[in-house]
């Protein structure tokens, strides 16, 4: 189509008005950051999650040359943290340290939310994974997935499991298992990991379903035994636990993952200089290390890959809890 005199005069203008926002806009990413960065955490303090956020901010600290301040913002199982970091300006300077809880789960279950998983957030990496655990009091005779499975079967009023509440990964994680394997156990959530383990081995309940972070101290003092890892890894803090992939159930996965985000509308050239900080403090041995040694597993991706992450996901976890009858309380 011939250029007429008025589109020529359009193309212009909009030539002229780009030209007069670029130097602002590169202004603005090569002056970034200029002064301290909140990373919103939206998990209590002293747990594996405000670890990880702790030590993501003191290297990130480093590496962008600006303090990184953690703000613990727990509630609604991570929702009051995320709607704040939507609500936020769009300048790099407030980001969200998420998990699957905010990004898959929580809109599996609640249709109104103060957040949209993928519109309100640029997403800046994937950080970290953190494996679940099928675990049993010491007196279940089973030491398999298959054998518990046969168990619940034979006894299905017998046998419930627990978890650190509805919704979690580890509900989840549970009901999935259930599904693949053909266990017969009825849920009881608990508020957290320590009442929920300690109704294990107090015997309110014969199994649970919780993160390796909390098992572990007590898989260490014989108190309950590991079955299974639900990650498609083993994890490298309990090497001799099986995967419930390998245990005879291909393509099994379940975990906790954890993962950067900004507001949407962050402005590119600022989102690839955290994309390249978050993948250059991921790449840290000494990092790497301290997040394994707290029972995480290093799972860096790209901006790309959380988003995939996310849009693979999200429509998997609305049929588990469909399935499942998996409500928001």
């Amino acid at each position: 189509m011939p250029m007429t005199r008025s589109r020529f005069l359009l193309a212009c203008l909009a030539a002229t008005a780009w030209l007069g926002t670029a130097p602002a806009a590169l202004a603005q990413a090569q002056a970034f950051p200029d002064h301290s960065i909140r990373l919103v955490v939206p998990f209590a303090p002293g747990g594996a999650t405000d670890i990880l956020g702790r030590a993501l901010a003191t290297a990130l600290s480093h590496r962008l040359g600006q303090p990184v301040v953690v703000d613990n913002k727990p509630g609604a199982g991570t929702v009051l943290g995320a709607g704040v970091v939507a609500k936020a300006p769009a300048d790099g300077y407030t980001l969200l340290l998420g998990a699957n809880t905010t990004y898959t789960l929580n809109p599996a279950l609640r249709e109104s939310l103060p957040y949209d998983p993928l519109k309100s957030f640029t997403p800046i990496g994937l950080v970290a994974d953190m494996g679940l655990l099928l675990v049993t009091r010491t007196d279940v005779p089973a030491s398999n997935v298959k054998e518990l499975a046969a168990l619940t079967q034979s006894a299905p009023d017998k046998y419930s499991y627990s978890s650190f509440g509805v919704g979690s990964s580890v509900h989840f994680g549970g009901e999935m298992l259930k599904a693949a394997s053909g266990m017969r156990m009825l849920h009881v959530p608990f508020n957290g990991s320590a009442p929920s383990l300690t109704a294990l081995m107090g015997g309110q309940v014969q199994v649970a379903v919780d993160t390796i972070v909390a098992s572990l101290p007590f898989i260490k003092a014989g108190k309950i035994k590991a079955i299974a890892t639900l990650s498609d890894q083993r994890l490298p803090l309990l090497p001799q636990v099986p995967t419930v992939a390998e245990s005879g159930y291909p393509g099994f996965q379940m975990g906790s993952w954890f993962a950067l985000a900004a507001p949407a509308g962050l402005p590119a050239p600022v989102a690839r200089k955290l994309e390249k900080a978050l993948a250059e403090v991921m790449a840290d041995a000494a990092l790497r290390q301290q997040l394994v040694d707290v029972g995480l597993s290093p799972r860096w991706g790209d901006a790309q890959a959380m988003r995939a992450r996310i849009e693979q996901e999200l429509p998997q976890m609305r049929a588990v809890a469909a399935r499942a009858g998996i409500q928001a309380e």
